[in-house]
């Protein structure tokens, strides 16, 4: 995909990002706004980058999820993407809005929270193959990332999911993002542009990008151990790994094995991709 890099005034957002803001207990000089559509292949390739970007550079961004499906559903039989066509709906009845709502109630349980769940779902659709529009399958990853079930439960069909899944449709219209997944870079302490990119691209166009805001260039953090990294997050693709310590995939096959040998991992298989779950997920 081409490289679509566009800059975007910082003061039309003063309204929008200072409601995150309480959330903070460290204020980072580097904000960075992620729109992702949950469902979106894309978005979940985009993940191992950030999980890497967070790792080598979390010390210096927050990251601000925003749920941004509002113009797509579902084509159950094709297993791709539409447009709505709003005069044929009964073409595409599958609607999103349902998982974004889910997503947003876990999020009033915390930014983490939040993350957290999306994650979840995203590895039941993406890995596991399971139906995240089945409410049962949405508590699952709800439970999986220990939310408090009975709030989660009321918030689903609560004002202040509501409110914050329109929040995030509106910070979409007013960034102009068309494309999932599309990041925004701001630098909160300086007052220039910030630098919007569209679609998925390398790593080291995210890193190029974060240091030329930091005007800085850091030297990355340490690499945590690979079972300290599986022990936090449970389940990890083999593309995923191999990201995040700069591995082949051969490399990474090596390694796993020997975690499978030592009955720490199960290798698991989906559609088009491998991945592997940890220590008491097995």
């Amino acid at each position: 995909m081409a490289l679509n890099i566009a800059y975007y005034r910082n003061s039309k957002l003063t309204n929008t990002s200072s409601k995150y803001r309480f959330y903070d207990f460290v204020q980072k000089p580097i904000e960075i706004y992620v729109f992702v559509d949950p469902l979106c292949s894309e978005c979940w390739s985009l993940e191992p980058y950030l999980k890497k970007l967070s790792i080598e550079y979390g010390r210096f961004f927050t990251i601000r999820p925003i749920i941004s499906n509002h113009l797509q559903v579902v084509n159950s039989n094709q297993d791709r993407y539409h447009t709505v066509d709003k005069h044929h709906p009964a073409e595409h009845p599958v609607l999103f809005p349902c998982i974004s709502l889910a997503i947003k109630a876990a999020e009033l349980q915390g930014t983490n929270a939040g993350k957290t769940f999306l994650r979840k779902v995203q590895e039941n659709y993406f890995l596991k193959k399971h139906n995240v529009f089945d409410l049962k399958v949405l508590i699952h990853c709800a439970e999986d990332s220990k939310l408090d079930i009975q709030e989660f439960k009321n918030d689903l069909s609560s004002i202040s999911a509501k409110n914050a899944f329109h929040s995030d449709l509106n910070v979409t219209n007013e960034m102009d993002v068309m494309d999932t997944p599309t990041i925004v870079f701001f630098n909160e302490q300086i007052e220039e542009q910030g630098i919007k990119i569209s679609g998925l691209n390398s790593y080291e166009t995210y890193v190029l990008i974060l240091k030329k805001m930091l005007q800085k260039d850091p030297i990355p953090s340490q690499k945590p151990p690979l079972e300290d990294f599986l022990t936090f997050h449970g389940v990890a693709a083999h593309r995923e790994i191999s990201i995040v310590y700069d591995w082949t995939a051969a490399e990474t096959e090596r390694v796993m094995k020997k975690l499978q040998l030592k009955q720490k991992v199960k290798k698991a298989l989906a559609t088009n991709e491998v991945f592997w779950k940890y220590g008491q997920r097995i």
